[in-house]
C-alpha cells in the first residue's frame, strides 16, 4: 500500500465500533484520526483509539511459529496441530478437544473456527472471552425475546428523556458514546441516572447517582416493576397483544416491592422514590447496562429484571426507549452472529433444535454437527484441569490473566497434553503453549466486526503482516485442510467467508429469525472492500443503506408464539463471609485495555495510572491499618494480589475495586484475576467478576522505590515492582522486604552502564533514604529513589528527564532531589492522556482564570478530544474554588 494512502477501518477496542482513518507516513509511523463519516463516532476517538498509531511497534511481536519453544516452519507447526487434534479426537472423541477465542477476532475468523469445531470436529467446545463479557445479555435476550436481539440503536441515547446507566462506567469504558449522551443532555435536557456501587467518574457526571449495595440490581428493578404496576403504568394494549408471563413476574416482584428494594439496595427511601418517579414519568427511557450487570452470578436475572420494566410499559423499539446492552469488545456481537459461543449455532440458530442443527449441517456439507451445547469458559478450563479436555487451541486472548481463579487456569494449561496459542505477542498464556502461531494484528487484518447497535463495519489492513504472521482465518483453514476438510475450507479471501456467512443468515429465514444479512451474500470482492457500515437486519430487496433499525415496537418477537416473555427474577441475598468480609470488584480503567498487550506499548496510555491500585474506603483502610499509597494485599479463597492502596471516599464502604489489566508482564504480583472466585451465573455461565469475597491487609515492606531507566531490566530484584513505558525508557515502582546491602550496586544492576557513565548520589546517615542518577554524556541513563515510605518525587517531571536531550549543571542536582526548579514547572500527574496534560498545568490554568472545563480546554487543550477526563478536570476546578473560598 502506497505511503500516505488513508485507509478507513474500525477501532479494535470497545463495542462502540468507532470508525478510524489510518494513514501511513513516510517515516514509518501511522497517523490516526476519527472517521467523520462513520455513524458510530462521527470523527471522535477516545484516548485509546487516538493512540492506536503508537501501538504498532514490532519489538514484542511473535514473528515465526514455534514448537516447544523453538522456531519452526509453518508446515511443521500446522501439521503438528492437525495431527495432535486428529489423534486426540480418534482416541477420546470430539469432546476431548476445544477452541477458546476472543472478541478481538474478526467475524470471518470466528466463522471458520466455529464451522470447524461444530460442523467438522462435531463438538460445541468453542467458547470465547465474550463469555466473560456479554453472555448474561445473550441469555437474558433469549429468555425475553426468543433471540439474542439488541432492540435499539445509539440514536436512542440521543432521543431519550431519561437514560439510566446500570453497572456502566461509560465515561471511561465507552467514552465516545458517553460524549454523544452528554451532547444530547446539553441539547434537549436528557436526565442521566447512574446505578453503581462506586462513585465513578460517570456517576459524578450524572444527575442522580444510586450507590446501590453490590449485586442488588434485581431488587432495584423488581421494585420498579412493582411500582409501575401499583401506579397504573401498564401499557395494557402492548402487554396483552405482544407479551406473556406477566402474572408470574409480578408475583415475584410484589414479593419484595418498595420495602424489599430499599432493604436490598440500602438506598435512602427518598432517593429510591425519586428514581422510581423519574422512570415512571419519562416516556422515553433507555436503560443501558454493561459489565456491572453482566458479570454477576445473577447476571441473566438482572438483564431480565430490566427488560421486564420496558415490556410492562411498552417502552421498547421506539425512538428514545428500550433496554440497551453496551458490548464490551469490538466484535463480541459478530462472534455471537456466527455462533462463536458454545451454546449457540451460527446465524442465531438454536443448537438445541434438531431442525436447526440439520439446516446448518446441510448448508456446510459437514459429516455431522455438534448435538448439544459445549463447555462454557469456566467449565472449559475446569475440564482441561481435570483431564477431560486434552487439546486446546487459544486464539487471540489471554485466559491466564483474564479468567477467574487464574492460578487454577494456569495449572490446567500446564497439565494439558497439548496447547496451541495463536496470538500477536507473548503473554502469560503463551508460556504454556506447545505450539505458538504468529497471528496478524489489527493493522494487518481484513474482515468485519459488529458493534453494540448491530452495525457491521469493515476492518481493513493498511500494513503488511511482519515476519511470517498470518490472518487467523487463514491459520484455521490451513489446519482444517490438514485434518481432511480442505474442500469445505478452501477460501481465498475473507470476502468469500463473509458471503457464505451472509447466505447462511438468510437460509429458510422468512422473518422468523432476527439476524439476516442475506442482502450481502452476493457482494463482489470490490463491493466487500468498499462496504460502508451497515446495520442488520438487511434482507434481500432492502439494500445496504437505510434508516436505523429497531425491534419490537409492534411485537414480532422470536419466541414460538411471537410474544415477548416476562421472566420472574427472584432476589437472592448475597452470601456473607466472616473470613473474607469485603466485596472485591474488578473492571477497566480509562486508558488500558484487557491485559495491556496493545495499550501498554505507548507511554501516553500508561501515564494516567502506571501501576495497579486498590480503591478502598477510608474506614476500611483504617480498620486494616493501610495508609494512602502504601501497598495492600488482597486475599480471597482463590488467591492473592499486591497493588497500591488508593484510599478514597468514592469507594463504597465494605467493597474494594482493583483494575483487571495488570499481568506478570507488567507487575510482580498484580494479577487480580488470581483472587477472583470462579462462581458463574447458572443460566449464562458468565463468571461473577464483580463480586468475590476478599479481605485486605498491609503488605509489609522495609523500603519503597521509584526508578526511571533507559533500557528495560532483564530482572528486577524486588518483591514488588510495577513497570510501565515512558518516552525514552521505562518507569518502575519498587518495594522490598529488606534494604539492599549496597544501593549503588543495586542501582547499577537496575540501570545498566553506558559509555563513560557519571553518577551522582545521596544517602542519609542511616541509609534509609537513597537517591542516585547516572548519566552518559549529557543524557540521563537512569535514576533511583529509595525511602522507608512511599517515595515522594515529582514523577511526571522525573520521567520527562529520560527524553530530555541534555541535562547539565544545576538540573542534575534538581533531578537528584526529584523536584523541578521554579523555571521548570512540574506538570503533575497526567489527567488528559490525549494531550499529556498534568494536574498542575490544569491548576495553573484555573488560577489564571479558567473557571470552567471548556475554559481549561481552551487554555491547555485538556478534555477537548475524547472528553473522558472532563470529570477529573471538574474535580480540580472545584478543589481550587474551595481552596480559594477557605
Amino acid at each position: 500500500m502506497a505511503t500516505g494512502s488513508p485507509t478507513r477501518t474500525t477501532c479494535p477496542y470497545c463495542g462502540v465500533g468507532c470508525g478510524v482513518v489510518a494513514t501511513p507516513q513516510e517515516d514509518g509511523t501511522v497517523s490516526i484520526a476519527g472517521d467523520r463519516r462513520h455513524p458510530a463516532n462521527f470523527g471522535r476517538l477516545c484516548s485509546k483509539g487516538s493512540a492506536l498509531g503508537e501501538t504498532l511497534s514490532l519489538d514484542d511481536r511473535l514473528l515465526h511459529p514455534e514448537v516447544n519453544g523453538r522456531r519452526a516452519g509453518w508446515d511443521d507447526a500446522l501439521d503438528l496441530v492437525a495431527r495432535r487434534f486428529s489423534e486426540t479426537i480418534a482416541a477420546h472423541g470430539p469432546d476431548s478437544v476445544a477452541f477458546y477465542g476472543s472478541g478481538q477476532l474478526l467475524t470471518e475468523d470466528y466463522y471458520v473456527a466455529n464451522k470447524l469445531m461444530k460442523g467438522f470436529i462435531g463438538a460445541a467446545n468453542i467458547d470465547t472471552n465474550s463469555r466473560l463479557c456479554m453472555a448474561s445479555s445473550v441469555a437474558g435476550h433469549i429468555r425475553a425475546f426468543g433471540s439474542d436481539t439488541v432492540p435499539g440503536t445509539y440514536e436512542d441515547l440521543e432521543e431519550a428523556d431519561l437514560v439510566v446507566l446500570v453497572g456502566s462506567n461509560m465515561t471511561w469504558c465507552h467514552p465516545v458514546l458517553f460524549q454523544r449522551l452528554l451532547a444530547a443532555r446539553e441539547r434537549r435536557g436528557t436526565t442521566i441516572v447512574v446505578v453503581d456501587p462506586r462513585r465513578t467518574v460517570t456517576a459524578e457526571a450524572a444527575d442522580l447517582h444510586l450507590a446501590i449495595a453490590p449485586n442488588s440490581d434485581v431488587a432495584l428493578f423488581a421494585g420498579l416493576l412493582d411500582h409501575l404496576d401499583r401506579t397504573g403504568l401498564r401499557d395494557r394494549d402492548y402487554v396483552e397483544r405482544h407479551t406473556s408471563g406477566l402474572d408470574q413476574a409480578l408475583a415475584a416482584a410484589q414479593g419484595r416491592g418498595f420495602p424489599g428494594a430499599m432493604e436490598a439496595t440500602r438506598l435512602p427511601a427518598e432517593q429510591l422514590r425519586e428514581f422510581y418517579t423519574l422512570w415512571s414519568r419519562s416516556e422515553r427511557v433507555v436503560t443501558a447496562y454493561s459489565q456491572g450487570v453482566n458479570q454477576s452470578v445473577a447476571g441473566t436475572d438482572k438483564v431480565n429484571a430490566i427488560i421486564n420494566c420496558h415490556l410492562f410499559t411498552g417502552r421498547i423499539g421506539r425512538p428514545g426507549m428500550g433496554p440497551f446492552s453496551l458490548t464490551g469488545q469490538p466484535n463480541a456481537m459478530g462472534g455471537r452472529e456466527v455462533g462463536g459461543l458454545a451454546t449457540m449455532l451460527a446465524a442465531h440458530l438454536d443448537i438445541n433444535r434438531p431442525d436447526h442443527r440439520e439446516m446448518v449441517r446441510s448448508f456446510w456439507g459437514s459429516p455431522g454437527i455438534a448435538a448439544r451445547p459445549g463447555l462454557k469458559a469456566v467449565d472449559l478450563f475446569r475440564a482441561i484441569g481435570q483431564g477431560r479436555v486434552k487439546a486446546v487451541w487459544i486464539m487471540g486472548t489471554n485466559p491466564a490473566d483474564s479468567m477467574p481463579d487464574a492460578d487454577a487456569v494456569e495449572d490446567a494449561l500446564r497439565a494439558c497434553p497439548f496447547v496451541v496459542v495463536s496470538d500477536v505477542t507473548r503473554t502469560d498464556t503463551t508460556r504454556h503453549a506447545d505450539v505458538l502461531l504468529p497471528a496478524a494484528a489489527w493493522a494487518e487484518k481484513s474482515g468485519t466486526v459488529t458493534n453494540s447497535e448491530r452495525r457491521i463495519s469493515r476492518q481493513r489492513a493498511f500494513l503488511k503482516p511482519p515476519g511470517e504472521a498470518r490472518p487467523d482465518w487463514r491459520i484455521v483453514c490451513d489446519v482444517a485442510a490438514r485434518m481432511g476438510f480442505s474442500e469445505a475450507f478452501d477460501y481465498r479471501s475473507p470476502a468469500e467467508i463473509f458471503r457464505e456467512h451472509a447466505a447462511l443468515s438468510g437460509l429458510a429465514n422468512d422473518g422468523t429469525r432476527d439476524f439476516d444479512i442475506s442482502a450481502c451474500a452476493g457482494l463482489s470482492e470490490s463491493a466487500y472492500d468498499a462496504l460502508a457500515p451497515v446495520q442488520w437486519p438487511r434482507r434481500p430487496g432492502e439494500g445496504l443503506d437505510g434508516t436505523a433499525t429497531r425491534f419490537f415496537a409492534e411485537g414480532g418477537f422470536y419466541t414460538p408464539d411471537r410474544r415477548g416473555r416476562f421472566v420472574p427474577t427472584p432476589v437472592a441475598p448475597p452470601e456473607a463471609s466472616e473470613e473474607f468480609p469485603l466485596v472485591l470488584n474488578t473492571g477497566r480503567i480509562r486508558d488500558q485495555w484487557h491485559t495491556m498487550t496493545r495499550t501498554a506499548k505507548t507511554p501516553r496510555l500508561t501515564s494516567h495510572y502506571a501501576e495497579s491500585f486498590c480503591e478502598i474506603h477510608p474506614e476500611d483502610a483504617e480498620d486494616a491499618g493501610i495508609g494512602p499509597a502504601t501497598l495492600v494485599r488482597i486475599v480471597s479463597p482463590q488467591g492473592t494480589a499486591v497493588v497500591r492502596a488508593l484510599v478514597t471516599e468514592r469507594q463504597q464502604k465494605g467493597s474494594v475495586f482493583v483494575p483487571m489489566h495488570w499481568t506478570d508482564q507488567h507487575a510482580a504480583q498484580g494479577r487480580i484475576s488470581a483472587a477472583v472466585l470462579p462462581a458463574a451465573d447458572p443460566v449464562s455461565g458468565q463468571p461473577g467478576l464483580k463480586f468475590s469475597h476478599a479481605r485486605i491487609e498491609p503488605y509489609e515492606v522495609a523500603w519503597y522505590g521509584f526508578a526511571v531507566v533507559r533500557n528495560r531490566p532483564e530482572t528486577i530484584p524486588a518483591e514488588y515492582w510495577a513497570l510501565a513505558r515512558t518516552d525514552g525508557g521505562w518507569r518502575i515502582e519498587l518495594a522490598g522486604a529488606a534494604p539492599a546491602q549496597d544501593w549503588a550496586t543495586y542501582a547499577a544492576a537496575l540501570i545498566g552502564r553506558g559509555e563513560d557513565p557519571e553518577t551522582l548520589s545521596y544517602s542519609d546517615q542511616d541509609r534509609a533514604s537513597f537517591r542516585l542518577a547516572t548519566f552518559s554524556g549529557d543524557r540521563l541513563l537512569g535514576a533511583l529513589f529509595i525511602a522507608p515510605q512511599p517515595v515522594a518525587v515529582s514523577r511526571t517531571w522525573v520521567v520527562e528527564r529520560l527524553a530530555a536531550p541534555a541535562i547539565r549543571g544545576a538540573e542534575r542536582l534538581r533531578l537528584l532531589s526529584g523536584r523541578p526548579g521554579a523555571d521548570q514547572p512540574d506538570p503533575g500527574p497526567i489527567v488528559c492522556a490525549c494531550f499529556s496534560v498534568g494536574a498542575n498545568q490544569i491548576a495553573a490554568a484555573v488560577a489564571d482564570g479558567a473557571a470552567s472545563v471548556d475554559a481549561v480546554g481552551e487554555a491547555v487543550r485538556a478534555g477537548t478530544n475524547c472528553g473522558s477526563c472532563r470529570v477529573e478536570i471538574r474535580r480540580l476546578i472545584d478543589a481550587a474554588t474551595l481552596k480559594t473560598a477557605v
